[in-house]
C-alpha cells in the first residue's frame, strides 16, 4: 500500500467519523426545533431548521468525498 493510499483511508476514516458527528448534532437540532414548534417558537425553530437543510447538504458532500479517497 503506498502512503498515498494510507493518507487517503486515513483521512476517510477521520471524514466518516466527522460525518457521524454531523448526524448526531442534525438529530439534536431536529429534537430542539420540535420542542420550539410546539412551544410556540417558530421564528428560532425555523432557524433550526435552515440550520438542518445546511447540515444535509453538508452530509452529501462530506459523503461523496468519503467514497471518492476510498476509491482512490
Amino acid at each position: 500500500m503506498s502512503d498515498n493510499s494510507e493518507a487517503n483511508i486515513v483521512t476517510a476514516d477521520a471524514l466518516t467519523l466527522l460525518l457521524h458527528n454531523q448526524h448526531a448534532i442534525c438529530a439534536a437540532i431536529e429534537e430542539v426545533t420540535k420542542w420550539l414548534s410546539k412551544n410556540g417558537v417558530g421564528s428560532v425553530a425555523a432557524n433550526a431548521i435552515a440550520a438542518m437543510e445546511t447540515l444535509d447538504r453538508n452530509a452529501e458532500d462530506i459523503t461523496d468525498a468519503i467514497m471518492r479517497l476510498r476509491r482512490l
